[in-house]
């Protein structure tokens, strides 16, 4: 019992805290949407504070589970497919209206708390690094660290561009959410390949332009 009510508590704030970010919700309304009582919450989880951090990597960590990092490509498969399933999994945990997490830090990027910093760290540096590792590899052995971070930059950026913008317009007041008839389609796996493709040509030129001139 008691562990079903943790779990409610858990539940229910990562759906209040990323409809209201950490100021604007409460611990009384949380209690409320989860049955429980305050007591309890300050039992499992101490004080607001860090059931905001808990609930967030509760909702990064069901996001992952549901879309996992690799994408479902083995990881003996070329580099060019291990881009994809990585940048697909992206895609599909923001594009997914259950993954609570992404919603959860645009509230904290409105109003900072600097309460989620370190859970970020930890939760998203393995990703980085596999991303930043395959990376490295289309690049070939003479790349600089810097060039690996340039072009992990510009994967990660046209990841979340355009499915972020869909994801807060669902979530504007009604009148806002008339989509732009002149706004690409957003549908992940469409979007997936032309980012893969898009990025492909990019590690390729910069790849090329690190080879010494024909004589």
């Amino acid at each position: 019992m008691q562990c079903k009510t943790r779990q409610r508590v858990l539940e229910a704030a990562c759906e209040i805290f990323a409809e209201k970010g950490f100021r604007g919700a409460t611990l009384a309304e949380i209690c409320r949407k989860a049955n429980a009582n305050i007591a309890a919450a300050n039992y499992y989880f101490h004080d607001k504070r860090s059931l905001y951090v808990d609930a967030w990597r509760h909702a990064f960590e069901r996001s992952l589970a549901a879309h996992p990092g690799d994408g479902g490509v083995p990881a003996d498969a070329p580099a060019e497919q291990r881009l994809r399933g990585r940048v697909a999994s992206t895609m599909r945990r923001i594009a997914d209206p259950k993954s609570h997490a992404f919603d959860i830090v645009h509230k904290e990027m409105a109003t900072p708390t600097g309460l989620l910093a370190q859970a970020m760290r930890e939760c998203l540096e393995p990703l980085r690094r596999d991303m930043a590792g395959v990376i490295r590899e289309l690049l070939g052995s003479e790349v600089t660290e810097q060039e690996v971070q340039l072009c992990h930059m510009s994967v990660m950026a046209q990841c979340f561009g355009p499915l972020l913008r869909e994801r807060y317009r669902k979530r504007a007041p009604e009148a806002l959410r008339a989509p732009d008839p002149k706004w690409p389609s957003t549908d992940v796996e469409t979007l997936a390949d032309h980012v893969v493709r898009f990025s492909l040509a990019g590690i390729r030129e910069a790849r090329e332009s690190k080879r010494p001139p024909a004589d």
